[in-house]
C-alpha cells in the first residue's frame, strides 16, 4: 500500500518527523538504515500504527511515496567532523528507487553544500534522474528539542531551501501539513548554514557561561543568582546555564578541515565544553578533602546519566567521561536514573541504586548531574552526606553548586 511520506531513518531527527506527520493525518512510511538511537514508548507507537504509520519491509516500497525525508544522524567522525555515511548511504538506498516528480528533502545536519555535491550526484547517478528537472530536491534543517512540552512541530517554524524555487515551493507545500509557518530560504546552502548557525550558537553560549562558572566559583559569586538577575533583561540577552558537559546529537561544527574553513568562536567552545567533565572530577576531588575524605575508595552515587532531564537517551552523556574519571582515580562509582534500567562503562557494568535516599545516605559523594522531573531534591539534599549540584536545581544552600 503506497505512502504519501517515507522517513529513512528512525532515529532522533526521523521519529518525531513520522509521529508529527501521522498526526497530521500522512500515511507514513518509516525506514531504518541501520541501529539507530531512538525508541517510542509501547502508548507512542500503538497510537502511529492506528494513525497509519508502518515501517518499510522492503527498499522498494520508498519508490511508492511523494515525499522522501532523509533524517539519519551524521556522529561525529575520527577527524572531529560530522560523519556523511549514514548520509550516503541512506542516499544510495534511495536512489535506487527514486521515480519521477518524488520530493527528496535532507534534514540530517550537514556541512553547507552537501545537499547539491554529495546528495545530488548520488541521487541522480542512482536514479537517472535529474534534480530540479525530474524530481525536487530541498533542504529543511531538523528543529528538535527533545522533551520540550512548549514547542513541538505544529507550532515551530520551518526553514526550507530547495535547489530551484520549484523545489523549494514543492517542500514548503508538505511541510506547510506539519507546521503553523514555513520560511523559505534563498536556497541549499543558506538552509543547510541556518543549522550550522543554530547549532554553534547553542555550543558557544553554553561554553561561555561554563566557563563563567569557573570564574565565578573562583571568586565566591553565586553564578546562578547572576542568571536570574540577567535574565529580567527583555533585550539583548538569552539565559544559558552551565552543566558537566554539553551532549546530545548536534555536532558543533567549526569547518575545520572543510573548505579551509575555521570558525575560532567554536574551536573555543569545544575546548570549553569539553574540559568541564574534568571540571566536575577537580569541583568533586575537592569537596571530598574539604571533608576529610579521598577520592580513592570514596563511594560516589551519579544522579541522572542521560544527556538531557526526563529522556532516556545517553548520546554523548558527560556522565560517561565523569565516571570514568572517577574510576581511575579509585573510587567507587554506583547510579541512579529512573530512565536508565542498566548501564555499562568501559564495557562494566555499573551497580545501579534501586532505593535513592538509602544510596544517598550511604555515598561519601553524591553528583547531581541531571535534573529529571522524578527527583526530589529537596529531600536528597537532606539524605545526602555530600552533595554536588551541577545542574543548578537544588534550592540555594541545600547543595554544593557547580
Amino acid at each position: 500500500m503506497p505512502a504519501d511520506l517515507a522517513v529513512i531513518g528512525l532515529g532522533p531527527f526521523g521519529l518525531p518527523l513520522a509521529q508529527a506527520a501521522v498526526a497530521a493525518g500522512i500515511s507514513t512510511l518509516g525506514y531504518r538504515t541501520g541501529p539507530e538511537p531512538g525508541s517510542l514508548s509501547p502508548a507512542e507507537l500503538r497510537r502511529m500504527l492506528s494513525g497509519g504509520f508502518r515501517h518499510a519491509t522492503s527498499p522498494a516500497e520508498l519508490g511508492r511515496v511523494r515525499t522522501a525525508v532523509i533524517c539519519v544522524p551524521t556522529p561525529r567522525g575520527a577527524d572531529g567532523g560530522l560523519d556523511l555515511t549514514p548520509v550516503e548511504t541512506a542516499a544510495r538506498t534511495l536512489a535506487a528507487q527514486l521515480r519521477p516528480h518524488t520530493t527528496v528533502i535532507l534534514e540530517s545536519p550537514v556541512h553547507p553544500g552537501t545537499t547539491e555535491t554529495i546528495l545530488r550526484p548520488i541521487l541522480e547517478a542512482g536514479s537517472g534522474l535529474r534534480a530540479g528537472r525530474d524530481f525536487h530536491l530541498a533542504y529543511s534543517p531538523s528543529r528538535v528539542d527533545p522533551g520540550n512540552r512548549d514547542f513541538t512541530p505544529a507550532n515551530t517554524p520551518k526553514v526550507i531551501g530547495g535547489l530551484t524555487p520549484a523545489c523549494t515551493e514543492s517542500a514548503a507545500a508538505f511541510y506547510g501539513r506539519l507546521t503553523d509557518k514555513v520560511v523559505r530560504a534563498r536556497g541549499l546552502r543558506e538552509a543547510e548554514t541556518v543549522q550550522l548557525l543554530e547549532t554553534n550558537f547553542r555550543h558557544v553560549n553554553i561554553a561561555l557561561v561554563n566557563e563563567m562558572a569557573v570564574l565565578c566559583h573562583d571568586l565566591g559569586v553565586d553564578l546562578w543568582d547572576v542568571i536570574r538577575c540577567s535574565e529580567t533583561k527583555p533585550f539583548g540577552f538569552h539565559a544559558f546555564r552551565p552543566g558537566p558537559g554539553v551532549g546530545g546529537h548536534a555536532v558543533p561544527q567549526d569547518l575545520t578541515g572543510h573548505a579551509g574553513r575555521t570558525l575560532r568562536m567554536v574551536e573555543l567552545a569545544q575546548q570549553v565544553n569539553t574540559q568541564m567533565p574534568r571540571y566536575v572530577i577537580q569541583r568533586a576531588a575537592a569537596l571530598l578533602n574539604e571533608h576529610g575524605k579521598s577520592a580513592r575508595a570514596a563511594r560516589v552515587l551519579l544522579l541522572g546519566v542521560t544527556y538531557k532531564p526526563d529522556l532516556a537517551d545517553q548520546q554523548a552523556t558527560p556522565a560517561r567521561e565523569i565516571a570514568v574519571r572517577l574510576m581511575e582515580l579509585g573510587a567507587s562509582v554506583s547510579y541512579h536514573d529512573p530512565h536508565v534500567p542498566s548501564w555499562s562503562v568501559l564495557d562494566r557494568p555499573v551497580p545501579r541504586a534501586d532505593s535513592l535516599y538509602e544510596a544517598a545516605a550511604e555515598a561519601d559523594l553524591t553528583i547531581l548531574l541531571q535534573h529529571h522531573r522524578t527527583y526530589d531534591l529537596q529531600g536528597l539534599s537532606v539524605k545526602a552526606q555530600l552533595l554536588l549540584d551541577t545542574c543548578g536545581a537544588t534550592p540555594t544552600g541545600a547543595a554544593h553548586r557547580l
